[in-house]
C-alpha cells in the first residue's frame, strides 16, 4: 500500500477542552491504531468566559489561532473521518453559534458540543479500551478545565456516569485568582470539591471498583510531580497528595511552583486541579490511583471507528429508548421504512438530501422514536417526546443532534410550528423542515397500524410542492388516510408547502 493510500485511511479527533485543545490523527490497523500525529495547545478557553457566559475577545483570538493550525493538518482528511467535540466551556457559553461557525471554518469540519454524560462515556471508552478482563470494575476520573468526569464501568461498559461542575481552571480562578496559595485557601478548595461530589458518593461507594484510573493532563501532572519529589512511583495515593499539598502551601504562590515534572504552561492551573483531585480522594475514599495516558480524544477515535464500521452506538441508544419507554417497535419500523422509501423518491427533487446519510439516519431515528411520548400521556405526546429526547442523556448524540431529533418529534403531528426550529442552526432548518414533512406523511400513511406492505403511492417534490399519487380504489378503501391527507394539506400551507393528492 502506498503512503498516499495509507494517509487516505487516517482518522482524527479533536477535543476542544476548557484548558487545552487536543488533536490526534491515527491510522487504523485491524483492531489496533497507529498514532501518526498529535497536537496540544493550552488555549485556556474556560478562563475567557465571563460572568455573562460570553467569551472574551482575547480567548477567542487564542482559540482561532490554534484552530487555524489544527485546520491545516485536518483539511486533507476525508469528511466523515474527523470528529471534533466541544466540552464544558462550549456547553456553558451563551449563544455560541458565531464562535462555532468560525471554528468550523478554521477546521474545515463540523464541531459537536457534547453533554457532560456523553463526555464521560467517551472518556471511559478511551481509557479502558484494550484493558482486557483483569480488574474488570473500573473507576475512571478525568479532571478537565471546567468539569470533572467520574465513571464506574464493568470491563468496557460504563455503568455510572457523572460530570461534576468543577475543574482545574475554574477552581484555580475561584480560590487562587491572585496567585497566592495559603493553607486556608487550599483547604477551602479541597472541601468545596468534596462537597460538590457528595451527591454521587453513596451510589459509587456501594457499587465499588477493582481499580481506579486517572486520566487527563491534571492527573498525569500530579503523578509526575509526586514521583519527582520521591513520594510515589507514577501513581497517586492519599499520602502523596497530602505531602504535595503541604509542599505547595509552603511555596506560597503559583509563581513559585517550580516542581520537577510540572510543565510551565500547567503551573497557572495546578493548585485548582490538585484541590479537585484531593477532594475526590476524600469523598470516595480512594486508596490508590493509576494513571492513563489516554482520555477523551482516544475515546472519540474509538467511537468514530465504530461508526465507520457500522457499529454506531447511536443505533443502540435509540433501540434502548424504544424498549425503555414501551414503543410499539413493529409499528415504528413500518413508519421508518415508509419515511425512508419516500425520501428515496424525492432525493432527485430535493437535491440537498441526496446522499445525505446524516439526514437519512436522523429521519430513521425520528420514526423509531416518534411515539416515545406516549409513555407519559397520549395528549400532546409529540411534545412529551420532544422533551424526553431534548433533555435525556442520549449516548453518542451531540447536543445539536438531540435538538434536531427533538424538533422532528415535535413536528411529526399537529400544527406545524416553525418556532420549534429556533433551536436548530439556520443552515439545517430547511433540511429538518423537509424531513419533518416526510415523517408526517409516513405517520399518516401508517395510522391504520396494519402489517400491510407500503401503500401504493408515488411521491414527487418540487420545491415546496409535494404531489402524492394513489390508486383510486386504495384511497376509497382507506378513508382514515384520505381524511388525514386532506387535513395535512391545510396544516402544511402556513410553512410554505403545498400538498397535492391525486388518484390514478
Amino acid at each position: 500500500m502506498t503512503d498516499g493510500l495509507e494517509a487516505a485511511d487516517d482518522v482524527a479527533a479533536v477535543d476542544l477542552g476548557s484548558n487545552s485543545f487536543h488533536m490526534i490523527v491515527v491510522r487504523p490497523r485491524g483492531h489496533e491504531i497507529t498514532v501518526v500525529d498529535k497536537l496540544r495547545e493550552p488555549v485556556r478557553l474556560g478562563a475567557g468566559l465571563d460572568a455573562d457566559k460570553q467569551l472574551s475577545p482575547e480567548a477567542q483570538q487564542r482559540a482561532m489561532a490554534c484552530l487555524e493550525r489544527f485546520g491545516q493538518r485536518l483539511r486533507p482528511i476525508k469528511t466523515g473521518r474527523v470528529r471534533i467535540v466541544g466540552t464544558n466551556t462550549l456547553r456553558r457559553m451563551r449563544q455560541p453559534d458565531a464562535f462555532l461557525a468560525a471554528a468550523e471554518q478554521a477546521l474545515g469540519h463540523p464541531v459537536e458540543v457534547i453533554s457532560g454524560v456523553e463526555e464521560a462515556r467517551l472518556i471511559y471508552g478511551g481509557v479502558v479500551h484494550g484493558l482486557g478482563a483483569e480488574q474488570p470494575r473500573r473507576l475512571v476520573i478525568d479532571i478537565g478545565g471546567g468539569s470533572t468526569e467520574v465513571i464506574i464501568g464493568e470491563r468496557d461498559q460504563p455503568r455510572l456516569l457523572e460530570s461534576v461542575r468543577m475543574g482545574c481552571v475554574s477552581y484555580t480562578d475561584r480560590f487562587f485568582a491572585d496567585g497566592e496559595i495559603t493553607r486556608k485557601r487550599f483547604l477551602a478548595a479541597r472541601m468545596a470539591a468534596r462537597l460538590e461530589a457528595e451527591y454521587l458518593v453513596a451510589e459509587y461507594r456501594a457499587t465499588g471498583w477493582d481499580v481506579c484510573i486517572g486520566a487527563s493532563g491534571t492527573v498525569r501532572a500530579i503523578a509526575k510531580v509526586i514521583a519527582g519529589c520521591g513520594w510515589g512511583h507514577g501513581e497517586v495515593t492519599p499520602d502523596g497528595l497530602n505531602r504535595l499539598a503541604e509542599h505547595m502551601v509552603a511555596l506560597g504562590s503559583i509563581d513559585a511552583l517550580n516542581l520537577e515534572g510540572l510543565r510551565e504552561d500547567r503551573k497557572p492551573i495546578f493548585p485548582g486541579g490538585l484541590a479537585v483531585l484531593a477532594g475526590l480522594f476524600d469523598a470516595l475514599r480512594i486508596g490508590r490511583m493509576t494513571v492513563s495516558d489516554r482520555a477523551l480524544r482516544e475515546g472519540v477515535i474509538y467511537d468514530l471507528l465504530g461508526r465507520l464500521s457500522d457499529h454506531d452506538v447511536r443505533h443502540d441508544t435509540v433501540a434502548g429508548l424504544t424498549r425503555r419507554f414501551g414503543v410499539d417497535a413493529a409499528h415504528a419500523d413500518r413508519v421508518r421504512a415508509t419515511a425512508l422509501a419516500m425520501l428515496d423518491n424525492v432525493e432527485q427533487d430535493w437535491s440537498e438530501l441526496a446522499g445525505d446519510q446524516d439526514a437519512r439516519r436522523l429521519l430513521a431515528w425520528a420514526a423509531q422514536l416518534h411515539e416515545i411520548g406516549l409513555f407519559v400521556a397520549h395528549g400532546s405526546y409529540h411534545k412529551h417526546g420532544e422533551y424526553l429526547v431534548r433533555n435525556g442523556d442520549l449516548h453518542g448524540f451531540s447536543q445539536m443532534d438531540q435538538r434536531m431529533l427533538a424538533a422532528l418529534l415535535r413536528l411529526h403531528r399537529g400544527k406545524f410550528r416553525p418556532a420549534v426550529l429556533d433551536a436548530v442552526p439556520q443552515a439545517a432548518r430547511e433540511r429538518i423542515l423537509r424531513l419533518a414533512v416526510l415523517l408526517r406523511l409516513a405517520v399518516i400513511l401508517r395510522r391504520g397500524r396494519t402489517q400491510d406492505p407500503m401503500p401504493p403511492v408515488a411521491i414527487q417534490a418540487q420545491g415546496g410542492q409535494i404531489t402524492m399519487q394513489f390508486d383510486a380504489q386504495w384511497l376509497a378503501d382507506h378513508a382514515l388516510t384520505r381524511a388525514g391527507l386532506e387535513r395535512e394539506q391545510s396544516l402544511l400551507k402556513p410553512v410554505g408547502f403545498k400538498l397535492r393528492v391525486r388518484e390514478r
